[in-house]
């Protein structure tokens, strides 16, 4: 099968739950089908980066988004009614080049990610093809609204109202459609979206926890340019740390992640480490004791609670993250919704290692059964040859 992928981000580095979603199934589907890449980026590929997916691909089409273009586009928001992330992503430009690309290949089948590329293959009717929503944008721009600025609040409630029209109509588009969840699925704003298959995201089984010194007892790691694990780091330190002095006079939190502001940097303290990009993040999240994510905002799979479990560390999460993970508090994992709440789950695996150990295990269990790329990319190459 000859195979034309369609990215917003080129899929590597994998610092973006997108950019690691298309990295590992470009790698499975390469197993089976001639795969043609397209991806759009507005800060340059390098070519080592590129290297890395050019083994996988037949062909690598790279287009750069104009700054002034995008700033035209998003202009074009107030008119057209599209939501801003679709403006800043479509430039008739691109089209008419990845209209040439696809006459040239004469793919099988075209495989969108999100919303974002939906415009470009829409005239293709000819062509069996598949959207990737991942999750639902409209959802995770919903929780963001309440936690706003007033003078931005307008702009996000009109980018939601868009967001849930587009991802309606981008339904149409397309022969199949798949998304990240359930949860996120019955979010999805079409009479029938129940028909769109559920293929969640999953985990690189072949990776073990070595031994590392367990340097901390929390470690929290994400993307921290990403609003939801902005907000989560604050409530790491301003909300939850506050509570834990008292009880641990030398607790030590690591929070790890690409984009660190120099605003969140300042909060470096005698309890927190906050390191920015690290070339093995493995090591960051074998580093600690628990891995804990209180998630406030935010949609679809938490990439960071799949890594973590699978490394066998016990994850303290909020009852919104585990709404697309489904694991079982208190099983395979701790749930809390409040500070008091998290502090309790935190003591349980601080004070008892045996306890703690037990979480690990049972949460990697859980994942490596249900989260695994070989498998989970399986059914997705099934829905692309129906």
């Amino acid at each position: 099968m000859r195979l034309l992928i369609l990215t917003s981000r080129f899929p590597f580095p994998i610092n973006k739950g997108d950019k690691l979603r298309a990295y590992f199934q470009i790698i499975e589907l390469s197993k089976t089908c001639e795969i043609h890449l397209i991806s759009l980026h507005d800060h340059g590929v390098k070519l080592s980066d590129k290297e890395k997916l050019e083994k996988y691909c037949k062909s690598i089409h790279l287009f750069k988004l104009n700054k002034l273009r995008v700033f035209i586009n998003l202009l074009k928001t107030f008119i057209n009614n599209k939501p801003f992330q679709v403006n800043y992503f479509y430039h008739k430009k691109i089209q008419k080049d990845i209209n040439d690309i696809i006459k040239k290949i004469n793919p099988d089948h075209i495989f969108c990610q999100l919303i974002r590329t939906a415009l470009y293959v829409k005239d293709q009717h000819k062509i069996s093809s598949t959207i990737d929503y991942m999750d639902s944008l409209s959802l995770g721009l919903k929780r963001r609204i309440s936690i706003s600025r007033k003078l931005i609040k307008p702009i996000l409630q009109i980018e939601y109202q868009r967001l849930v029209k587009f991802e309606n109509l981008a339904f149409e588009f397309f022969n199949n459609h798949i998304i990240i969840s359930k949860f996120d699925r019955e979010n999805i704003n079409h009479e029938e979206r129940n028909s769109i298959k559920v293929i969640p995201n999953g985990v690189n089984i072949e990776i073990e926890n070595k031994s590392y010194k367990k340097e901390y007892d929390l470690v929290f790691i994400g993307n921290l340019s990403y609003k939801p694990n902005i907000e989560a780091a604050n409530y790491i330190i301003d909300k939850i740390i506050p509570l834990l002095k008292p009880l641990y006079s030398d607790i030590k939190v690591l929070i790890a992640g690409s984009n660190a502001s120099n605003k969140l940097k300042k909060k470096n303290s005698k309890y927190v480490t906050i390191k920015g990009w690290v070339d093995d993040i493995k090591e960051s999240y074998c580093m600690g004791k628990v891995f804990f994510a209180p998630m406030t905002i935010g949609s679809g799979l938490q990439n960071k609670l799949l890594e973590a479990m699978s490394l066998g560390l016990p994850c303290i999460t909020s009852k919104l993250a585990n709404n697309s993970l489904n694991a079982t508090n208190n099983e395979n994992i701790l749930i809390g919704n409040s500070p008091s709440e998290y502090v309790n789950q935190i003591r349980r695996c601080l004070d008892d290692r045996l306890f703690r150990e037990k979480i690990g295990k049972q949460g990697k269990k859980y994942v490596v059964k249900n989260f695994n790329w070989k498998d989970i990319n399986k059914d997705l190459l099934t829905i692309f040859q129906t």
